[in-house]
């Protein structure tokens, strides 16, 4: 059976509503302030960035949003019978909102739905940290220990989690076709997937409207809108059973 891997970055989730970051307008090019708020040592050592961040997270779309074609397209893969593993950049869950099977889909950058302690690493719910927030709590303390709270996603100057990594790795050697979706490839190691993907014999496909510096590897690059470019191109692999892996 053949195993599609998609790795997927914010151009996947744009048409939910949620801006990418280093498109064209996107979050970083617009505002480059916007880096400190997601900066680990600047949020663990100074109080007005958590509280910034905290402020930024209330008005974030993210939890708001709903899983578009492109999404429901790839769970949709995977139902039809074939192997479809998902690796993606994005920390909006919402390939397991379309209906992916949360154990097929790797978090490299974590997820934005919960929050984690950086003290005693209880994780709870987004949503219910944002409810202090709006009760007046500008930085909410882990109800536990006290410790700082932060968003489960990985910031910068934090490292991945080497485990989803290794799988991520696993996946992109094993793979025979690799769909690169709605990400520039300038973000390592996430960028290195697709040409481990290549080394190893896999077919790579970049749908993405700007150039990646993986473009002169793939075996066809699609510039046409994710929302629509991405379903029509996985109607080529869709099989006619049940996924059982």
């Amino acid at each position: 059976m053949t195993l599609v891997a998609i790795l997927s970055g914010a151009g996947i989730s744009t048409d939910s509503g949620i801006p990418d970051y280093r498109g064209p307008n996107g979050l970083w090019r617009r505002d480059p302030g916007a880096e400190k708020l997601v900066t680990y040592d600047l949020y663990m050592t100074d109080p007005e960035i958590r509280r910034r961040s905290w402020r930024m997270r209330s008005d974030s779309p993210t939890l708001r949003a709903e899983p578009n074609g492109a999404h429901r397209a790839v769970a949709e893969l995977s139902r039809s019978g074939t192997a479809v593993r998902v690796i993606t950049q994005n920390v909006d869950g919402l390939h397991q909102l379309a209906g992916m099977p949360a154990r097929k889909v790797l978090e490299l950058h974590g997820t934005a739905r919960e929050i984690v302690c950086t003290g005693c690493h209880v994780r709870s719910s987004m949503k219910e940290a944002l409810g202090r927030v709006a009760a007046g709590e500008e930085d909410p303390r882990c109800l536990a220990c006290g410790g700082i709270l932060k968003s489960a996603t990985v910031m910068f100057g934090e490292r991945l989690d080497p485990e989803v990594l290794a799988q991520s790795v696993a996946i992109a050697k094993a793979c025979e076709v690799f769909i690169v979706v709605g990400t520039t490839l300038q973000v390592q190691p996430a960028a290195s997937l697709a040409g481990i993907a290549a080394d190893h014999g896999a077919l790579l496909i970049v749908v993405n409207a700007e150039p990646t510096p993986y473009d002169d590897r793939a075996h066809e690059i699609i510039r046409e809108p994710i929302g629509t470019a991405l379903p029509a191109l996985l109607t080529r692999y869709r099989g006619d059973r049940p996924d059982q892996n």
